[in-house]
């Protein structure tokens, strides 16, 4: 009995720690979600760069500060692949970055599957733990029962040998009763 005690302070420590564990695990899938969305946005902010860009590129394009408006110059053409050069370079960013932003969805998925695992592998533990338990608080039941059926035949042997003790001493009480009588009248 005294066991059974001991076990639901312990169970209580391990539902707590549980939860504890939930709660850190919600609290860096928030973080992770933020990071992932910070990511997302500066994607998102460098394909609207790279529009901006691209239809600059066109403008320049269009430009022509020749003899006339009708041909372009030198400057023009340098302006425009400048422009140009610009777009690339965005280009460079928004793959880098999207590279990053794949990198974090394959880091969360992964870290999901590893805390499914995790979870699995601590169900599993608790599982067995309870079934320990369990086959432990049968045992100590079986026992007790036993110490219940050997107390009860010590009492029923208790009971049987004062009854013994006690028709002995019935027995001695008479049996000296008639000797004194005996002996009172032999005088």
């Amino acid at each position: 009995m005294q066991k059974s005690k001991n076990i639901l302070p312990f169970l209580i420590m391990l539902l707590c720690i549980t939860k504890m564990d939930q709660v850190c695990a919600q609290l860096n899938v928030n973080n992770d979600s933020l990071t992932y969305e910070k990511q997302r946005e500066r994607v998102n902010q460098y394909l609207d760069d790279r529009s901006k860009r691209f239809a600059d590129f066109d403008t320049s394009l269009e430009q022509k500060t020749g003899v006339f408006g009708i041909f372009k110059t030198k400057g023009d053409m340098q302006k425009s692949i400048d422009i140009l050069k610009q777009v690339v370079i965005t280009d460079n960013k928004i793959f880098l970055e999207t590279k990053k932003l794949l990198d974090l969805k394959n880091y969360e998925s992964e870290r999901y599957a590893a805390l499914a695992t995790e979870y699995d592998n601590q169900v599993s533990a608790y599982m067995k733990t309870i079934t320990k338990l369990q086959n432990e608080n049968e045992k100590l039941r079986g026992e007790i029962g036993l110490l219940d059926t050997k107390d009860h035949d010590s009492n029923v042997f208790d009971y049987f040998l004062i009854a013994v003790i006690i028709i002995l001493l019935i027995t001695l009480y008479r049996i000296y009763n008639q000797n004194k009588d005996k002996k009172l009248t032999k005088e």
